[in-house]
């Protein structure tokens, strides 16, 4: 690596590591092979797509000691960790103990996200905004706190439940279902202590602030859509959607959300001894008087919401990664650079999901070749060339079977993004790339955006 300057520039060329293999990944991974700096992208464990751009190494996210090994083996210049688990974890103490660049938060730092307990006290003693709560390590507490509030009422699990411990009760017989599932073992350790809030009304949006210890910058917002069904019915799941950027979210309500939730945070965790370095997700509720409250605190970027998010950047992610490892995101002080237009992906997902599914469906993409009228043009073209300029499809559970062909590995398949000059461009543009993907029980909602054009 070549350096110059008091503040050692980037010049080349480096490796970089990216730790998790989802959807939310492979954008990481798609964007950093945009970088002039990046000549290598290893991924662990990485997906069928993420392959095409990037090493895959069969190491599980939670394996942070055979991580850290493979950063050593390989030369690794910086690790970018996706996944909540491995944070929770505390890959980002282990590296930087070995020596190893990482992005990312320390364990006590991502504690916003893997303890909800956690997060709200934190949230009490800094005065952010967020909706009243109780917290219960006893089940007969929970029930009687329950009973007595008036539904509906929000009840969590307090750890990593892979999204899918939130229920919004509307009775108590359903938050009663809740808090045994809680304490029964469904979450295993993450339902031992249950949080019960006030439910929110409003609309949600997820800001991302990219945190160097002392100051913050924001992605572009985002909204996703967390229930299975259209209508937001159904089951929650780990996310069948999301656009960006979110119509109501003004620069005026985002200078609000760094004023009175960011930077309180940022102080706050520099306050009781963690600064905070790495992606604080801020899941909001703007309410029905257009104040910002928080829902939740995740410690890295959203899937399927990094599918939109990056796209959208007009700057090198890695710059900017390896410009927080170092404290300091001053050259970014007036903000990052946004391309134009809108993002919209949806999240083709297993038959199924999110309970039981199957895997090793093939997956056929040939009928991508097939004749359709372009959104804003007025020449058919195949949607081969489209998706080559305006649409990415980025795997989230792929592999590829004994015979190489791509079959399904998850629960959530495929996040079908499409890029366009407006919202209702880039929604049909994805829908019409969704039609055109087989696989035998696949899902997808078809309502993914319509919030944005009320």
């Amino acid at each position: 690596m070549k350096k110059e300057g008091k503040k050692q520039r980037i010049i080349l060329i480096m490796n970089v590591l990216v730790v998790g293999g989802g959807g939310r990944e492979h954008a990481i991974c798609w964007k950093l092979h945009q970088s002039s700096h990046v000549t290598h992208i290893f991924c662990a464990p990485g997906n069928a797509g993420i392959a095409e751009i990037a090493t895959c190494v069969p190491i599980k996210p939670t394996d942070i000691e055979r991580l850290a090994e493979l950063a050593i083996a390989q030369k690794i210049d910086l690790t970018i960790v996706g996944m909540d688990e491995s944070l929770s974890l505390g890959i980002v103490d282990l590296f930087k103990k070995k020596g190893l660049r990482i992005f990312g938060p320390t364990q006590n730092a991502a504690k916003l996200e893997w303890s909800k307990y956690f997060a709200k006290e934190f949230m009490l003693r800094h005065n952010i905004p967020t909706a009243p709560y109780a917290c219960f390590e006893q089940r007969d507490f929970a029930l009687a706190y329950a009973k007595s509030q008036e539904p509906p009422i929000v009840i969590k699990a307090d750890g990593l439940a892979l999204g899918k411990g939130v229920t919004i009760a509307k009775s108590f017989e359903e938050a009663k279902i809740a808090i045994h599932d809680c304490f029964d073992g469904k979450f295993g350790e993450a339902g031992k202590v249950v949080v019960i809030e006030e439910f929110m009304k409003g609309q949600e949006v997820s800001v991302f602030a990219i945190c160097d210890g002392k100051e913050a910058v924001t992605l572009v917002p985002a909204q996703d859509y967390k229930r299975l069904y259209d209508g937001d019915l159904g089951p929650n799941t780990g996310g069948m959607g999301a656009y960006a950027p979110v119509p109501f979210v003004t620069p005026e309500m985002l200078g609000k959300i760094k004023e009175e939730i960011i930077m309180p945070t940022l102080n706050g965790m520099i306050k009781e001894g963690y600064p905070y370095q790495g992606i604080l997700y801020c899941g909001l509720m703007l309410t029905e008087k257009g104040e910002p409250k928080v829902i939740e605190f995740n410690s890295r970027l959203g899937d399927p919401e990094a599918q939109v998010a990056l796209p959208l950047l007009d700057e090198d992610l890695f710059e900017i990664c390896w410009a927080v490892t170092e404290g300091d995101l001053g050259k970014y002080k007036e903000g990052l650079h946004r391309l134009g237009g809108a993002a919209l992906c949806v999240v083709i997902a297993s038959g199924g999901y999110p309970q039981k599914y199957q895997k090793g469906i093939p997956i056929e993409f040939s009928r991508l070749n097939e004749p359709v009228e372009v959104v804003s043009g007025k020449n058919p073209q195949t949607l081969e060339a489209i998706l080559r300029a305006k649409g990415i499809i980025f795997h989230a559970g792929t592999a590829r079977d004994t015979d190489d062909k791509l079959v399904s590995n998850g629960g959530r398949v495929l996040g079908v993004t499409a890029l366009a000059d407006s919202l209702l461009d880039a929604q049909v543009l994805a829908y019409k790339l969704c039609e055109r993907i087989d696989f035998e029980g696949k899902y997808y909602r078809k309502d993914i955006g319509d919030k944005g054009m009320v």
